[in-house]
């Protein structure tokens, strides 16, 4: 099942019902197969043949996202590319993956012209607008193949996407997620979580991530996907509102914006069905009260090599039978999800009892197919025969996934084995704080210490001695924040994710 399948799913379900959305105005389903079988065509005519890659950098467009699904339809690999990345790291991606063709809007014309003369493999260069100088215009790129037969053909070697992990760890890698990866995801989706009637999936979050591959399982059940061009936490509760969404995803920090914005409580948000939140570890405190005041909060757990779903938690799973909050769940990564086989293994590959530490390991059809041109990633990666995805975690007695830590993010103090997502969930549950990030500094005495970074609520203040004692009450001297540092806000990738190496360097420095 190529990524078009699922646009052509929804279509055969009502080729006039609305597809894409942006500012009021639709494209039918019918609109955006036309288009894409068009874009399919046009790669074709510029060379593009089955298993070529093809980058597409925008913000979120839906013709943009309708190009997914022509490079789907004419064989090639989608290789999303991050717009709010530095222009260094995606002419590496660009360069790592090969690609042979990059589509852009307007707005990227300065970043497009400083890395294509240093990518000499690309040869193929679409403007979503008029032509210039650089690059072919959309528009006449499609007229000129308007006559040519379909494009229709599927990767040699079925590979979908080519996903960039981050680069906070080295040299990005270059994920290979094929068909199968992403029906596995769609068909988790599918499976636990709900979806009453035709879904209308709200997409603010970049569709070149999480936001975008949540959009496969809408297509196939004829949703409708509304886009947000821009950020905009208001304009987002409107629009719930307006369209009657019943889907949509946000990363914790964002979701932190939503509860403290003072249309909330006044916006009607009864045709939510579920709210989706992952990405990055999100406070209990502020969970509880989002199932409060949004309602159906719900979890997933995934990442790049294992897109989205290695473990779910619905939004019934976040209450118990008589409607209560389940305050024991809302720490965990849910349940491992049904098509995935979960593993807590220690260093030799050996599985832990329940409730004993150690890295988190999938096996299952959700799990990529390797590193691109990487082969000792890709051994290291899946190594005694399960992938290892880097996190620290356990399984409870219910079978609930509990995240730790990142491997790499663990504090040694004293002797003592700190994971630093538990201090930060006791952190965030002070009044005054709005998100934090825990780190271990060298120290002579401790050879590490656990040190807390802190950005405050708007108008809080708070004294690092007082959150210090706040902290000790729960979770005991050895694991508190020997440090507190107050920060108006903290770094993050692209994606909302807090850069704890950027703040170590910083820290380190000062």
């Amino acid at each position: 099942m190529s990524l078009f399948f699922y646009l052509e799913k929804g279509a055969s379900l009502d080729p006039g019902a609305p597809c894409l959305t942006l500012d009021g105005e639709s494209r039918s389903y019918g609109e955006v197969v036309a288009l894409a079988e068009a874009v399919a065509r046009a790669l074709r005519r510029s060379g593009v043949a089955p298993g070529d890659k093809v980058g597409i950098l925008s913000a979120n467009d839906p013709t943009a996202f309708t190009c997914v699904f022509g490079i789907s339809r004419a064989g090639a690999v989608w290789c999303p590319i991050n717009p709010r990345n530095a222009a260094a790291e995606n002419a590496e991606l660009l360069d790592l993956f090969d690609c042979t063709a990059l589509v852009f809007q307007p707005a990227f014309d300065d970043l497009v012209a400083r890395i294509a003369p240093r990518l000499p493999k690309l040869t193929t260069l679409v403007r979503l607008g008029e032509g210039d100088a650089l690059a072919t215009g959309f528009d006449a790129w499609l007229d000129a193949a308007r006559d040519d037969p379909p494009a229709a053909a599927a990767p040699p070697d079925d590979v979908v996407a080519l996903v960039g992990t981050g680069g906070t760890t080295g040299r990005p890698k270059g994920v290979m997620l094929t068909d199968r990866n992403l029906e596995a995801m769609s068909a988790i989706t599918l499976m636990s979580y709900p979806f009453e009637g035709r879904p209308v999936y709200l997409a603010l979050a970049p569709l070149t991530h999480a936001a975008g591959v949540l959009c496969f399982p809408v297509l196939a059940r004829g949703g409708e996907v509304v886009i947000m061009a821009k950020p905009d936490v208001g304009r987002f509760l409107a629009l719930i509102e307006r369209h009657r969404v019943t889907h949509t995803f946000l990363p914790p920090t964002l979701i932190y914006l939503v509860l403290g914005h003072e249309a909330l409580d006044t916006t009607d948000l009864s045709s939510l069905q579920c709210f989706w939140y992952g990405a990055a570890p999100m406070s209990t405190a502020r969970l509880a009260e989002a199932l409060d005041r949004i309602g159906p909060m719900a979890q997933l757990f995934g990442q790049s090599e294992a897109p989205m779903m290695i473990s779910t938690m619905s939004p019934a799973e976040h209450r118990r039978p008589d409607g209560t909050v389940h305050t024991g769940r809302l720490a965990s990564a849910g349940r491992p999800s049904p098509l995935v086989t979960v593993a807590i293994l220690d260093g030799d590959g050996t599985a832990v009892p329940p409730g004993e530490r150690g890295e988190i390991c999938v096996r299952g059809s959700l799990v990529m197919a390797g590193y691109y041109r990487n082969p000792e990633a890709t051994a290291e990666a899946s190594a005694h025969g399960w992938h290892h995805t880097g996190d620290i975690g356990f399984l409870d007695a219910d079978g609930f996934l509990h995240i730790v830590d990142r491997a790499k993010d663990m504090v040694i103090t004293g002797g003592f084995n700190v994971y630093s997502a538990e201090v930060e969930q006791a952190v965030l549950a002070h009044d005054a704080v709005r998100d934090c990030a825990v780190i271990g500094l060298p120290d002579d005495k401790w050879g590490e210490r656990v040190t807390a970074v802190v950005q405050l609520r708007p108008g809080a203040g708070l004294d690092p001695g007082e959150l210090i004692a706040f902290v000790k009450d729960r979770i005991g001297s050895v694991k508190a924040p020997k440090q507190i540092e107050i920060w108006p806000d903290l770094p993050r990738s692209t994606v909302g994710k807090v850069l704890k190496a950027e703040i170590r360097t910083t820290l380190t420095a000062g």
